[in-house]
């Protein structure tokens, strides 16, 4: 039997948890600043007179507002000097700023008015009656080409040169809230590998992690969760119907949280039971196509060479080559932020340069689609002098949460 995985209860488990936020703080109203002012300066050398940051994770980052996308334009412009110019309409502004963290003038449309005419308006206000003006590329298209048909004598570009330049590399204070995120999502895994019983639905394992996530100190409770058993595990992103967990399933449990708004991704891969002689020689050659794509992240190197090292092992494990199954289907990881993916990636054409604060998962699932999958997914960051885990990886398929 698989060490700590079955024998105890969701009772037991999460009696054991306890909030685990404690000396955590959100972002500053001192860095929103400094994060617009380096926005500004990139700005400046990219030639762009102001960029427009709609509703959702960008516009968080920069000014620390919360607010989500829907048919009306909300969002705001940062120019070349001075606060960022809100625009929303006049009815939601009393709510708007409620939320509010960095100040700033407020443009309200009526209803029946154009958000992007009064755009134009703000941006001719100042001094931006021709130029460029970059667009965060999580915009909506019906914004961007409002923007682009309301304003003909401006040129609207993507503003990813400034928000990809400013978010992938992380700071102490976003690499602590990380940490911390990280260190909540372990816990409840280790609480819902030992809460296991033969016959649990999937969807019962999904309640647990929402408890168990709240009872560390996410109020949201899970920021997301895929549970797998058995061959339903061998699907990355999982089944239409889901199986019941029977002795000697493989399990795959991937799941996250926030902790002040910064994400956790951590995916655990087990047996519950016994594992079998095929379950263990897929596990162990998860783990060492995991350490490697690990070790070859280095500063100055290609994001991309982390995914080929990864390959490497695996074919030298007999899976592959390239995308092709039994093997590695996608790419081996991601960057990690405010949201759960973001910029750069580990995949073999990203030629991105490693560089300090950046922060990725380390995944290359192994596929073997109708029979299991084992996905081991830990996430490092990029320190000055390489490569740091935010939290151990797993141990071994017999005991994979040891240490823990």
């Amino acid at each position: 039997m698989t060490i700590g995985v079955g024998g105890s209860t969701a009772e037991i488990e999460l009696a054991k948890l306890s909030d685990m936020t404690g000396g955590t703080s959100p972002i500053t109203l001192d860095e929103y600043q400094s994060r617009i002012q380096k926005a500004q300066r990139l700005m400046a050398e990219q030639g762009l007179s102001a960029i427009y940051l709609d509703a959702g994770s960008n516009l968080r980052y920069f000014t620390g507002m919360q607010w989500k996308k829907s048919e009306r334009m909300v969002g705001a412009f940062i120019v070349q000097s001075g606060p960022p110019q809100f625009i929303a309409p006049t009815f939601e502004i009393g709510t708007l700023e409620q939320f509010m963290e960095v100040q700033g003038p407020v443009h309200g449309w009526e209803e029946h008015e154009c958000p992007y005419a009064l755009s134009v308006k703000i941006l001719s206000e100042h001094d931006m009656n021709d130029g460029v003006v970059g667009i965060s590329e999580d915009t909506p298209f019906f914004i961007s080409n409002g923007l682009a048909k309301a304003a003909p004598a401006l040129t609207f570009d993507s503003a990813t040169a400034v928000t990809r330049t400013c978010r992938q590399q992380k700071s102490m204070h976003e690499l602590t809230l990380m940490t911390r995120a990280k260190e909540m999502t372990l816990a409840v895994h280790k609480a819902t590998a030992a809460m296991l019983r033969e016959g649990i639905t999937s969807a019962e394992v999904g309640d647990f992690l929402d408890a168990a996530h709240r009872k560390v100190g996410a109020p949201k409770g899970s920021y997301f969760k895929i549970v797998l058993f058995g061959p339903d595990s061998s699907y990355p992103h999982g089944v239409r119907h889901h199986k019941p967990l029977e002795d000697g399933d493989m399990v795959l449990i991937d799941t996250g949280c926030q902790c002040h708004d910064y994400i956790s991704d951590m995916t655990r891969s087990y047996v519950f039971g016994t594992p079998s002689a095929e379950q263990r020689r897929v596990w162990d050659a998860e783990k060492r196509a995991q350490i490697a794509a690990f070790e070859a992240a280095q500063i100055g190197v290609r994001c991309g060479d982390a995914d080929l090292a990864a390959r490497k092992s695996l074919e030298a494990d007999g899976f592959g080559p390239g995308y092709k199954t039994p093997g590695l289907p996608h790419r081996t990881g991601h960057g990690i932020g405010l949201d759960i993916h973001e910029w750069p990636y580990l995949n073999w054409g990203d030629d991105t340069p490693l560089a300090p604060g950046m922060c990725f998962s380390s995944e290359p699932m192994i596929c073997k689609y109708g029979e299991f999958g084992v996905r081991l997914e830990d996430h490092f960051y990029m320190a000055a002098d390489g490569p740091v885990w935010f939290t151990q990886p797993s141990h071994s398929i017999d005991e994979p949460f040891k240490g823990v």
